[in-house]
């Protein structure tokens, strides 16, 4: 073989390579020694990998794919499915710990079902990163939580105008009561069809502001960004959810 073709050879090796921050969502066992990781990139979008080996004890992923770790990773094949070449730890979040984690795999779970495949989203990478941080820092994850969950609608493309009515695009006032029409928006009603979606206009404008604060504005947003995931969601079950709910010891926040 000549030198010019076994340059071209690495050269082109090379180039199939590919690196970005990430994040695991998911794992789960390949043939006997490896693992698909599903994860979320900054620059590429979600993305299955093969890490081959994972399994091994000498393997050098051995403890890094993770959930909640930020990683630097390299990955590139001829095949649809990706294989996995390199991963290190980068600065970041601290790990998710107790009940917690459970928060974290909500989240995950949402990225999975609603974000296609190689759809690149760097700030909803960015308010991933960001809700892991308010996490693990203790703050409220109630509210972290719905925060999160009306960014990642935003970001989707599935954005809801909290501030105006749907139809006379009046500014929505906080001592009226509106109703929600999926894909379309809030409309001033009466409330006294059992069938709507209501809630207040305190509610609205305080989840536009990101100044939830009483425990109406809480219960209301928690059921209006349910119900609107749900809807996105198509059926698909969320799987931490119903943990939760089989478990009553631990508090629902999803």
């Amino acid at each position: 073989m000549s030198s010019d073709l076994a340059g071209n050879r690495v050269a082109n090796y090379m180039n199939s390579q590919q690196q970005d921050k990430a994040y695991v969502l998911h794992t789960r066992a390949y043939k006997n020694t490896s693992l698909i990781i599903e994860v979320i990139t900054r620059e590429h979008g979600r993305m299955a990998l093969v890490a081959k080996g994972a399994k091994r004890i000498n393997s050098p992923f051995q403890g890094l794919l993770q959930p909640f770790s930020p990683l630097f990773v390299v990955w590139g094949g001829r095949s649809e499915m990706k294989t996995l070449y390199k991963a290190e730890t980068m600065s970041g979040p601290g790990k998710l710990a107790g009940e917690l984690i459970y928060s974290g795999f909500y989240i995950n779970e949402l990225i999975i079902y609603l974000l296609h495949k190689h759809e690149a989203h760097p700030a909803l990478f960015d308010r991933y990163q960001n809700c892991l941080d308010k996490l693990q820092r203790g703050q409220e994850t109630e509210l972290t939580l719905r925060y999160f969950e009306l960014q990642l609608l935003e970001e989707l493309g599935y954005g809801v105008s909290l501030e105006h009515e749907l139809q006379t695009e009046q500014p929505v006032l906080p001592d009226r009561l509106y109703a929600y029409t999926m894909e379309m928006g809030f409309s001033s009603v009466s409330g006294d069809d059992t069938t709507l979606l209501y809630v207040s206009g305190d509610t609205l404008l305080a989840l536009a502001a990101s100044n939830i604060c009483t425990e109406k504005q809480k219960s209301e947003a928690k059921k209006l960004l349910r119900s609107i995931l749900d809807y996105h969601l198509e059926g698909r079950p969320i799987k931490t959810r119903e943990f939760f709910a089989q478990n009553k010891k631990i508090p629902l926040s999803q």
